[in-house]
């Protein structure tokens, strides 16, 4: 079993999502984030006071899958994040040590569905 974290560009959670449909990976969690990376954020001027913008949105994807899901998933999140410019995002893959579903108490894989 792995937790698969991504981190991409909020418009892109679109295509995202349907390319991880069309691999049959339906549960994910997304959360709204705030972060920069290479691209360190930009300036802007506000009525002649310049603000800058150094945390940026970001859209966090965390999806549990067995291990015969890993690849497809990671092939989906790419083919959908994927704009060939800086800040398209990340993809951390961590060992998940156990699941479980609350509502039948199954655990392991089986949990994960």
């Amino acid at each position: 079993m792995k937790l698969i974290i991504a981190m991409i560009q909020p418009h892109k959670l679109p295509d995202v999502k349907k390319a991880l449909y069309d691999k049959e990976v339906y549960k994910m969690t997304v959360t709204n984030a705030l972060g920069c990376g290479q691209q360190r954020g930009y300036t802007e001027t506000y009525r002649g006071v310049i603000h800058e913008v150094n945390l940026l949105k970001k859209i966090r994807l965390e999806i549990a899958v067995n291990e015969g899901f890993v690849k497809p998933t990671i092939e989906a999140i790419t083919k959908g994040a994927r704009t060939g410019n800086i800040g398209d995002g990340k993809i951390f893959i961590m060992d998940l040590g156990d699941c479980i579903r609350i509502r039948t108490g199954e655990t392991g894989g089986n949990a994960i569905g």
